[in-house]
């Protein structure tokens, strides 16, 4: 790619470059196709219309959006070595955006975890009708949250666009980055961090108490007494003890293993993508502090991407999505 200023030619863009900003719009495309079918899934499919879909349902939109109106923006954005030349009205729109979907996405990651702990450590009383009224109250409470972040900016706590240096960026308000950030994704990640400890400490004292199980029956001696009437049966208890061995584990452990791997996974995955990029958030306002510009696209992206790995570990997890996507394909051909 060859420009001309002042009369001087130069290659702004090396091969390396090109080759990455086309990962990143290939990124772009994958994560909003794939998000796109998991709803299209869930629309399509009837029994989908329940908990825990719809919680899914909702991390799909948000990574949607994600895709379709922040993720182009940020490219637009990297093509102009960082550089913001669309002006004041569209970086706001753009920043709210962001911070709308990228908060959203991580509060819906945090409800899902939060459903299946209730489900396997309080199955008894986690009823259908309790979860679906808890759920939609999650999802209420993931946009109003991300809503009050994202908006914030707008009446006046911080400023977002500078015209001189052609910046477009999250507030930088120290006071507004300490709420967004711990808002956006310290809270959620305590939450499921405690979460999914939860769900190991239950999943192991279950594995642990499920394999030995005894069984005291009650033994009887009988002694029959003669009386003017009838005989009269008299019992003598005596205990006696069973112990057995049981071979693999039930229906319901196996399935309890594996909502507790995908959680992990799913947890792992999204504390990998997010915390360089929050940690940066945090410190460089409160420190006064700068980074080079290479890695603060290396971290915005890495977050971005968690909204494309997102419905890969769900889907991946739940035979359920694959066979309902198979057929989705079939019908089409």
């Amino acid at each position: 790619i060859i420009l001309l200023q002042s009369g001087n030619f130069y290659r702004p863009f090396s091969v390396f470059s090109v080759l990455t900003l086309t990962l990143l719009a290939m990124l772009v495309v994958a994560t909003f196709v794939w998000n796109l079918l998991v709803l299209l899934t869930i629309l399509r499919v009837r029994t989908f219309h329940r908990v825990p879909h719809n919680l899914v349902a909702s991390m799909a939109i948000s990574d949607v959006m994600v895709a379709a109106l922040v993720m182009p923006l940020s490219l637009v954005h990297e093509l102009n070595g960082r550089l913001w030349k669309l002006g004041r009205v569209l970086c706001q729109v753009w920043i709210s955006f962001d911070v709308l979907c990228c908060t959203a996405s991580i509060w819906n990651v945090t409800a899902i975890a939060l459903d299946r702990y209730w489900s396997i450590t309080r199955h008894l009383e986690y009823t259908l009708k309790t979860r679906k009224r808890i759920s939609n109250v999650m999802i209420a409470l993931t946009w109003l949250l991300s809503s009050v972040i994202s908006l914030s900016p707008l009446f006046g706590w911080g400023e977002t666009y500078s015209e001189e240096g052609m910046e477009c960026q999250v507030s930088q308000e120290p006071s507004y980055t300490i709420f967004s950030t711990f808002g956006a994704f310290y809270l959620p990640l305590c939450v499921v961090l405690f979460v999914y400890w939860k769900i190991y400490k239950a999943a192991k004292f279950r594995i642990g108490s499920c394999k030995t199980n005894t069984i005291t029956p009650m033994a009887e001696v009988i002694e029959v007494k003669e009386t003017s009437r009838q005989p009269q049966m008299v019992f003598t208890v005596r205990h006696a003890t069973v112990t057995f061995q049981t071979d693999g584990d039930t229906w319901r452990e196996q399935k309890e293993k594996k909502a507790a791997l995908m959680v992990g996974i799913l947890i792992g995955v999204f504390v990998l993508c997010w915390i360089p990029f929050f940690l940066t958030e945090l410190i460089i306002p409160l420190c006064h502090c700068d980074i080079p510009p290479i890695w603060k696209s290396i971290f915005l992206w890495l977050g971005y991407s968690n909204s494309f790995f997102n419905p890969l570990i769900y889907t991946a997890f739940n035979k359920n999505y694959n066979n309902a996507l198979r057929n989705l394909f079939s019908r089409q051909r």
